[in-house]
């Protein structure tokens, strides 16, 4: 009896090098779009190890530029890629790049801000929540300018289980300014500790992986470049929606170098503020000495859970915004305008 065929794993033919392609497409980083290429195989290949094995999996990718991180992860055996480009420049590469491997790759000339990544992907791959994450992927060299609003847009999906998170707890590798992939992997009481590290570490299991110097980029960056890696936990640390724990934790930031009562008390009214702070921290069981980066996870949920209940007993109190209550004194105390302040509602 024959021995079962082995089936060979795929590898892209022999194509123009990255740097010749962005010599043959005459490609320029954009500065406004904070782009920077990676052209070194060896460390993109590094980064799409750090997913696991993507082998027969399902991958996005983000921002591709001329491909080099593509080339990698087409490597590495996945065996359906969609690459979301918003620069059209780079769009005739890439789709070069799909000739050499077809079937496998789909190009995508759009901003991910905006790209229904819910309807990217065939529906058998999705996963319940509580098994095992699906086989997809996301990666990617993220420009700075969109690294921040996109990990806060992809944790608002995780928490509402939306967007590429319909399939399941799909897993994230992104690369970030070395300050920001600090950020999110910061622990308590580190001097990084910040906002982002508590909206991700409630929703996620977060790695660093590794540090990339600027110097590995062209044009080379004034600041390392951090890849980290994300997993979606199966339950939320903190079971409040997603808009409530960011109002919560922006506030107790918004003062880091202050004790946390200082940010906490201007989630409420001024004529109320003493007073609900006070029955807040007592509700929480939370130190109010306590400064921002100390707080734990559990104490921010404390917290949460406190206001969240406080808003249920204070009519108008989640749309509180003091800065809005702080304009509307500033207009009425100039030269003509009526004296007659906007009552909050709480």
């Amino acid at each position: 009896m024959a021995a079962p065929t082995k089936i060979a794993a795929f590898r892209l033919p022999p194509l123009p090098t990255i740097g010749e392609v962005i010599k043959l497409y005459n490609l320029r980083a954009e500065k406004q779009l904070s782009q920077n290429f990676l052209l070194d195989m060896r460390l993109t290949d590094k980064i799409v190890r750090q997913a696991g094995s993507l082998r027969d999996t399902h991958v996005c990718e983000v921002g591709p530029g001329p491909g080099g991180l593509t080339r990698s992860i087409l490597n590495a055996g996945a065996v359906d890629l969609l690459v979301v480009e918003k620069d059209n420049h780079f769009i005739p590469g890439l789709k070069l790049l799909s000739e050499a491997a077809p079937g496998k790759l789909r190009v995508v000339h759009g901003d991910i801000l905006s790209y229904r990544m819910d309807r990217g992907f065939p529906e058998v791959i999705t996963k319940a929540w509580e098994d095992d994450p699906p086989d997809l992927h996301i990666i990617g060299n993220l420009p700075f300018s969109v690294s921040t609003p996109l990990i806060i847009k992809w944790l608002e999906n995780i928490s509402n289980r939306t967007g590429p998170f319909v399939y399941g707890r799909t897993r994230l590798t992104l690369t970030f300014q070395k300050e920001v992939a600090d950020r999110l992997t910061a622990s308590t009481t580190s001097r990084q500790r910040s906002r982002l590290s508590i909206m991700a570490q409630y929703l996620c299991t977060v790695k660093s992986c590794f540090t990339i110097p600027g110097r590995a980029f062209i044009p080379k960056p004034e600041v390392d470049v951090g890849v980290v890696h994300f997993t979606p936990l199966t339950q939320p640390q903190i079971q409040q929606p997603f808009k409530l724990v960011e109002k919560v934790v922006r506030n107790v930031f918004q003062f880091r170098r202050k004790h946390c009562r200082k940010g906490l008390e201007m989630l409420f009214p001024e004529a109320q503020r003493l007073e609900l702070a006070e029955v807040m921290m007592r509700e929480a069981d939370v130190d109010p000495t306590l400064r921002p980066t100390e707080l734990s996870i559990l104490d921010i949920r404390a917290l949460a859970d406190a206001y969240s209940h406080l808003c249920s007993e204070n009519q108008g109190l989640l749309t509180y915004d003091f800065r809005e209550e702080l304009r509307l004194k500033h207009l009425n105390r100039r030269p003509g305008s009526s004296t007659n302040g906007t009552q909050q509602p709480v």
